[in-house]
Order: C-alpha cells, then structure tokens, then sequence
C-alpha cells in the first residue's frame, strides 16, 4: 500500500444496520482524533439479526461500496452480524483493510481470562455462535456462558442507562454469569458499553471486554502497521450517512458521542 499523504488524509469508514455503531465511531475518536470518518447506518434496512446469510452479505457488499465511493481507506465493520456472517466474504472481494469486532473483542478477552469467558448480546449474536466458535478456535480449555439479552438494546435507546429498571433488567440477565463465577464478560453489542458502568457494579470483579474499544484499538494497529495513519493534530472530520431518516437519529448520536453532529445525509445504497 502507498503511504502518501493523500492516502493518510482519506477517512475511515465504518458501518452498522443502525445506531449502535456510534459507539465504535466514539473510541476512535478517541483513539485517533486526527482521523477522517464516514459513517454509514443501515437504518432502511435495520436489524440484520432476522435476515439471512445470504442477504447480509449482501447489504454488507453495498455498505461496502458505498464507502469506497467515499475513498475510504479501510472499512471498521461496527456490526456484530455482519461481523460474523459476511467479514470473511468482504476480505475476500475487497483490496482494503476491513476489521470487525468479534475479533478484537475475543481477543483482548482471552488476554485476561483466567479460564471463564461470558457472552452477552442481540439473539442473533448469540445463536449464531460466532464469538464461540471465535473462543473455541483460539483456546479449546475456556469455559464458556453466553446469554442473549433483548432489552438491553430498547434500554439504550429510551436513555435508560442506569436507575432501578436498569439495574433489575442486568440482574435477571447476568445473575447465571454471577453464580457461575465468570472472570470476564464480552459486550457482545455495539449499544452495551452504554450499560457498562452499571454491568461493572453488578458484575465488580469481572473484566469487561468493551467490544468497540477494542476494535478502534485494532484499527490503530491496522493503520500504523500500513502506515496509513494520519498524524495531523487537527480534530478530523466526521461525516454521517443514513439510508432511511429515522426519528431522533440525532439525539441517538448526542448520548452516544456526548455531542451535537451535523444532520446526516440520507443515502440509497
């Protein structure tokens, strides 16, 4: 890959089925706040979770051209099943970078693991098994508990992080992991670092493996390994792209990256 200039300046893309991915979007600005971004939310076509392989992959393709169109220069795949069910059929069509966050999720998880690993996330996630296999494939000696938790995600979006609702709704989900002794828990779900303050209460002992994290983290890595990384000290531009306009898409975007964003611009993929 070039390392020019032009090459650097060009932004990140990043794609989700909605909202949830704002959450990666707000650890790479973290991360790397010189850095460019397109986001791209699926919300015509949200949720993946009930739609097939077969048409995952499919929107998975169009999100994925649509960024190029925007000269991405890699593409963070900020959902959890397009992760698991197109990431390594975009790795095999396209030439650019493009990272998804079960892996880097699993693998900051195994790094501090003493041996009981815990999954949380949509249905979807969890049946189709994708953070398992992932665990399984890397160290078969894991003791694995996973638990779909479907409220999480309303809870998010209401605003509804901590409070009593909150802290019941954690409790009647996570009260098996907490018997079991788990040592660390994987946010299986690009909307759960919102509910991570009040998970760590209830869960105190536990690693929290932050999935958005650790896939900004990852793309850090990704970047400077190609020497893609742009070092300029100004704050980069973010640009936000939807394919449908859903209410409040703006005041979604305010709690997840504690600020005002300008007004997407609404897309046909």
């Amino acid at each position: 890959m070039s390392n020019s200039n032009n090459i650097k300046n060009q932004p990140i893309g990043i794609f989700d089925s909605g909202i949830g991915g704002l959450t990666v979007l707000a650890e790479i600005e973290r991360l790397m706040p010189g850095e460019n971004v397109v986001y791209f939310g699926d919300t015509a076509r949200v949720p993946y979770g009930n739609k097939t392989s077969a048409t995952v992959r499919k929107f998975s393709v169009e999100n994925v051209l649509f960024l190029l169109e925007e000269r991405v220069k890699m593409v963070v795949v900020a959902c959890n099943t397009s992760s698991a069910l197109a990431l390594d059929y975009l790795n095999n069509i396209f030439r650019i970078p493009i990272i998804g966050v079960i892996e880097s999720g699993v693998d900051k998880a195994l790094a501090v693991t003493s041996g009981k690993i815990g999954i949380i996330g949509t249905k979807a996630t969890i049946e189709s098994r994708a953070y398992q296999r992932n665990i399984v494939k890397k160290n078969k000696k894991i003791e694995i508990f996973s638990r779909s938790c479907p409220l999480f995600v309303p809870l998010v979006e209401e605003g509804l992080t901590s409070g009593e609702i909150t802290k019941k709704i954690i409790q009647m989900y996570l009260e098996n992991f907490k018997k079991k002794k788990i040592d660390t828990i994987i946010l299986g779900c690009t909307h759960y670092p919102l509910l991570k303050k009040e998970i760590a209460k209830y869960l105190p002992k536990v690693n929290i493996i932050d999935s958005a994290q650790e896939v900004a983290s990852h793309a850090k890595g990704v970047l400077e390994h190609f020497r893609l990384a742009n070092d300029k000290k100004a704050k980069g531009n973010k640009k936000f792209c939807i394919s449908d306009e859903p209410k409040n898409f703006t005041n979604f975007a305010k709690s997840f990256l504690k600020r005002t964003i300008s007004k997407p611009r609404v897309i046909n993929v």
